[in-house]
């Protein structure tokens, strides 16, 4: 939680640490901020102390909403830093220390402004951190009930807009050969699709921020293809529908992954869903408290292992069919963040009170034009039971309501 902060910042002796860019769509500077419009800001933090913003002078009352205490620049803080960063960081009583870097920026714009620091303060280390691991990650890896409710919110919104999709998916006329069709006649393609999903969910206050995965037949056989705007949709493929939308304005994400065959399923996918839905939920019965996260991807290899799949766990080099990723991982302002699920991570990612995390297990066979994915989110209380956050039925294969197969 935020409250860990300072702890963590003198783990890493960090004397402070400078959170860089856009208030929106930017996990760091949003975690203290809560978004809103603010660009080219820059925050300072030192253990023990407020955080202080600051900000464009015409961005001052937006910046005000953040409750931080905001100081108001002439121009936005970004070009400040690059210009003359002395007059910032004496105004913070920071001239030497380890600092600590944070936030999104312009890569151009990063690589001016630390010169320029390193010109100007050449008593201050600057410090960065890969994302994966940094103090913002593990502050974020537990939630308050305030968080969890904007998480679960989202789910509501991601599950109905699913829902939505199904029904119109369900509700299409289908040509003769089994290609669906428009309302004006024409055939729907991924992309039709993927506009109505866009609309459904802005008009809920969600933004498919990261876009969607939604794809049929051999690309369902690759993880995170996103699907081919001109493939037409038709019966009897499988579909992977991975939706992971956020709150409007860079807020907290949801993720949510289903699998679906339109009108019948061949044998070979229906035997393959099968074997993921089996998995699910022997992983979903053995959750438990503040055990390794990476302990129910050791499950899933072996069980995928013994059914004759590759899996990272008994497979040397790039995994490009049967269990090729691992099976979740944290869920926040960021999709993807700590704890960690891969067999191999730090012995600290677990399911400790207060996490977020996805289960997802997965098989792919592009050769075969097939894969199966399924996903919810769940939340780790403290009580020690995990509550799925959105319910959401599992079913493979949607009949058609216009369609008879012959």
């Amino acid at each position: 939680m935020k409250s860990d902060l300072d702890a963590l910042m003198q783990s890493k002796k960090l004397d402070a640490i400078v959170v860089l860019g856009n208030a929106e769509h930017n996990p760091p500077m949003y975690y203290f901020t809560g978004g809103g419009h603010v660009s080219n800001a820059a925050l300072f933090k030192k253990p023990g102390q407020e955080a202080v913003l600051y900000c464009n002078a015409m961005e001052r009352a937006e910046a005000a909403r953040s409750g931080l205490k905001v100081i108001p620049l002439r121009t936005g803080a970004v070009d400040v830093l690059v210009k003359t960063p002395k007059d910032i960081f004496i105004g913070q009583g920071i001239t030497s220390g380890r600092v600590g870097l944070y936030g999104t920026l312009d890569v151009g714009d990063l690589v001016a402004m630390t010169g320029a620091i390193r010109s100007a303060l050449p008593e201050i280390e600057l410090v960065g951190e890969p994302k994966e691991d940094s103090i913002f990650l593990r502050a974020m890896e537990t939630k308050d009930k305030a968080e969890v409710e904007r998480i679960r919110k989202m789910g509501k919104t991601t599950t109905e807009v699913v829902g939505m999709v199904a029904k119109y998916l369900m509700n299409c006329e289908v040509r003769d050969d089994e290609v669906l069709l428009k309302e004006n006649g024409a055939p729907l393609t991924i992309a039709d699709v993927k506009s109505k999903i866009s609309l459904w969910l802005a008009e809920r206050g969600a933004a498919d921020v990261e876009g969607c995965i939604f794809a049929i037949g051999k690309d369902a056989g690759v993880p995170h293809s996103v699907g081919t705007p001109e493939d037409l949709m038709r019966l009897g493929q499988t579909i992977v529908f991975d939706i992971f939308p956020a709150e409007a304005g860079g807020g907290y994400f949801y993720d949510f992954t289903r699998t679906w065959s339109l009108g019948y399923a061949t044998p070979e996918a229906q035997k393959l869903y099968n074997e993921v839905q089996d998995v699910y939920n022997k992983v979903v019965d053995n959750l438990d408290l503040n055990v390794g996260f990476k302990e129910y991807q050791k499950l899933v290899c072996d069980e995928f292992h013994k059914n004759g799949h590759k899996t990272p766990m008994h497979t040397e080099g790039v995994l490009e069919n049967g269990y090729v990723h691992s099976l979740g991982h944290g869920l926040g302002l960021n999709v993807h963040e700590r704890p960690w699920s891969r067999h191999n991570v730090a012995d600290d990612n677990i399911l400790r009170p207060g996490v977020v995390i996805t289960i997802e297990p997965g098989l792919y066979y592009p050769e075969k034009g097939m894969g199966a994915r399924i996903e919810d989110s769940y939340y780790v209380r403290t009580d020690g039971k995990m509550e799925l956050l959105a319910e959401y039925p599992y079913d493979f294969v949607l009949p058609m309501k216009k369609w008879k197969k012959k």
